[in-house]
C-alpha cells in the first residue's frame, strides 16, 4: 500500500499491463530468494522503522524506506546501462522525539551504473549512499544512511522469526483477484548502533511487500500500525478507508504472541476510535494523532498517542508525496512503541 502511495505522488507509477503479475493465493515462499527483488511485480518495497535512545535516554525514531517501481518495456527497448527497467525511489526520515523535530529527504534514481538497486548475489539493496546490507544467513540486516542533517549506522538482528502477513500467502487488500500484495515482516528486531554520532539501541521493525495494483479505486486511503509491546508481544493492523467513508471489509492485521506463533485478524477483530487530532499548516490535512484501540479477542485495549504531532512528509519536500509516519507509544492494558502511518487526510490515494 505505501509504495503505490509514493510512487502515485511522484508520479512514477503506470498502469499496470501484461508486463506484471497479480498476487495471487497459493505463493509458494523461498527464502533467502525472497528477500530481495521480484521484477515480475510492479511495485515492491523494504520498510524499515524503529524507536531507539542513547545512553542518556534521548529518544529517536526512524524511517528509511527502499521502493522499486517496475516500468514496461516493448520490443523496441534496446540494451542499455540507463534503460529504466526499474525506477528506485527511497525515504530517510529521523524524528527526534525529546526535541520534538522530524527531518526527512526522498531521492529517485534509475539503476545506472551502480547507483541504486536490489541484489540477491550481494545481499544489498541500496539507493546511492542509503543502503541495507543482509548477512550470510540472510537475518542481521545493517542499515547506513548519510544526509544532511541525519547520519547512522544500525545492525538490526532479529529476535523473531520471519512473519507471513494475510491468509493463503496473500495479503487480500479488495475483492476482485489480485488485488492484494505478499506480505513479510520481522516484527521485533534489536537495534545497536551510532545515530549522529551517539551510540543507540532499541527496536525495529521492517516489513517487505510486493504486488501489483493492490487496491481497489473506491479505496482513498488508510492508517497502519505497528506496536511492539513490553510483554514481547507484537501487533500490525491497518484499516482502508473508502470514499464514501466506510472501512473497507478487507482491512486486516497480524498478531504475534511471545513465543512468535502469529495469528491473522479480520476486520472484526479490532476497532479504531480517533481521539485527537492535528492540522498540517503545510497541507491542512486532518490527522488523527491518539486512538483507542480495541481487540477483545486479545483481551486488549490500548491508547495510541504520537511522539509529537507534525511527523508529516509533505509534498513539496518528497516528489508530490503527502503522508504522516511517525513513532508513536501505546498504553492502557500493555504498553510499548510502534510506529504509525496515515494517507489519504490531504488529498485521496488515485490508483
Amino acid at each position: 500500500m505505501r509504495v503505490v502511495a509514493s510512487l502515485v505522488a511522484a508520479g512514477c507509477l503506470i498502469a499496470a499491463g501484461p508486463d506484471f503479475r497479480p498476487a495471487l493465493p497459493g505463493y509458494h515462499y523461498q527464502f533467502p530468494r525472497d528477500h530481495f527483488s521480484h521484477p515480475d511485480f510492479q511495485t515492491e518495497w523494504w520498510y524499515y522503522t524503529g524507536n531507539v535512545h542513547s545512553p542518556d535516554g534521548h529518544r529517536y525514531g526512524f524511517e528509511l524506506v527502499f521502493f522499486r517501481q517496475g516500468q514496461p518495456r516493448g520490443p523496441e527497448d534496446t540494451p542499455s546501462v540507463w534503460r529504466a527497467d526499474d525506477l528506485y525511489l527511497a525515504h530517510l526520515a529521523l524524528s527526534d522525539l525529546d526535541a520534538r523535530r522530524h527531518t526527512y529527504y526522498s531521492r529517485l534514481n534509475r539503476a545506472g551504473p551502480g547507483i541504486a538497486g536490489i541484489s540477491l548475489e550481494q545481499h544489498r539493496i541500496w539507493n546511492g549512499n542509503w543502503e541495507s546490507v543482509w548477512d550470510q544467513a540472510y537475518g542481521v540486516q545493517t542499515l547506513k544512511a548519510v544526509a544532511r542533517d541525519i547520519r547512522f549506522e544500525l545492525r538490526l538482528t532479529p529476535r523473531k522469526s520471519l512473519v507471513i502477513n494475510g491468509e493463503n500467502e496473500v495479503s487480500q487488500k479488495a475483492a476482485a483477484p489480485g488485488r492484494a500484495s505478499y506480505y513479510v515482516s520481522f516484527t521485533r528486531m534489536a537495534v545497536e548502533g551510532v545515530l549522529n554520532g551517539a551510540s543507540v539501541t532499541g527496536w525495529a521493525w521492517m516489513d517487505h511487500e510486493w504486488s501489483t495494483h493492490p487496491l481497489s479505486a473506491e479505496e482513498v486511503g488508510w492508517d497502519w500500525f505497528s506496536i511492539q509491546l513490553e510483554n514481547n508481544s507484537e501487533l500490525m493492523f491497518f484499516q482502508l478507508r473508502r470514499s464514501d467513508g466506510t472501512i473497507d471489509p478487507y482491512s486486516s492485521g497480524t498478531y504475534v504472541a511471545a513465543d512468535g506463533h502469529a495469528t491473522h485478524l479480520k476486520r472484526a477483530d479490532f476497532q479504531l476510535e480517533p481521539l485527537e487530532f492535528w492540522r498540517s499548516p503545510k497541507t491542512q490535512g486532518r490527522y488523527p494523532i491518539r486512538w483507542r484501540i480495541t481487540m477483545p479477542s486479545l483481551h486488549l485495549s490500548l491508547e495510541c498517542t504520537a511522539a509529537f504531532p507534525d511527523q508529516e512528509l509533505s509534498s513539496d519536500d518528497i516528489g508530490g508525496n503527502v503522508y504522516w509516519e511517525g513513532a508513536t507509544t501505546y498504553s492502557g492494558s500493555s504498553s510499548g512503541v510502534g510506529y504509525l502511518e496515515m494517507t489519504g487526510y490531504s488529498t485521496p490515494v488515485r490508483l
